[in-house]
This record gives C-alpha cells, structure tokens and sequence, in this order.
C-alpha cells in the first residue's frame, strides 16, 4: 500500500506538510476543518504537490525532513525542484540528528543555589 507526504497551500500564503494513505480525503478533512490545528487557524486553498513513498516509515520521514527545511527551500520543492526532492529522497535511509535541546532563558541550578 503506497504512503504519501503532501504539501497544501494554505492561508496566508504558507505551506502546510502532512502523511496520508489517501491524500484526497486527507484534503477534504483538512478543508472542513478535521484536519490539523494549523489547518484549522490557515484553510488550505490547494494541494501543492505529493510524494508517493513504499512505505510509512519513509513517508514519515519525509514529512519530517520537509518540515526542517526553510520557507525558501519549502516553495522550491513545492514547484518542482528535482535537485531538492532527489536529495530528500536519498537522505531517507539515514536518520536525522537528534535535536538541539533548547536552552531557556534564566539561571542554572548552581547559579540559583549560590544566590540568595
């Protein structure tokens, strides 16, 4: 059973990325406002594009990847760039680093303890 990532169009002129078995019903879930909580706040206008992929773990990875990717870089693979879906596409077997924990603003523990 093919697994796709799609791309939407939605208000505001931003991108939305998600993974679905069926893309058309996904759509309409999203239209109706079923769908996401993005696509909830910014209606999709249109489907951009889709990728059809062998199976969900690389579907979801995929969907992960474009969701890293700058604004510049989503409106380019959104029109069709090859370049950037081909290398999307390759980078699939590998995983993609971990996270950069975020540091929150303020003091750290033993900065806290020596301040009274």
């Amino acid at each position: 059973m093919p697994h796709f990532v799609y791309m939407l169009r939605c208000a505001g002129n931003r991108i939305y990325t998600g993974y679905a078995v069926d893309v058309a019903a996904r759509f309409e879930e999203h239209c109706t406002g079923r769908g996401a909580k993005f696509t909830k706040a910014f209606p999709p206008e249109k489907i951009l594009r889709q990728f059809e992929l062998p199976n969900k773990e690389y579907a979801l990875r995929m969907e992960a990847r474009i969701k890293k990717l700058a604004a510049t870089q989503k409106e380019l693979l959104a029109n069709g760039d090859e370049g950037l879906t081909q290398s999307l596409l390759d980078s699939l077997g590998e995983p993609l680093p971990p996270k950069k924990r975020k540091r929150r603003g303020g003091r750290t523990t033993a900065q806290k303890k020596t301040v009274k």
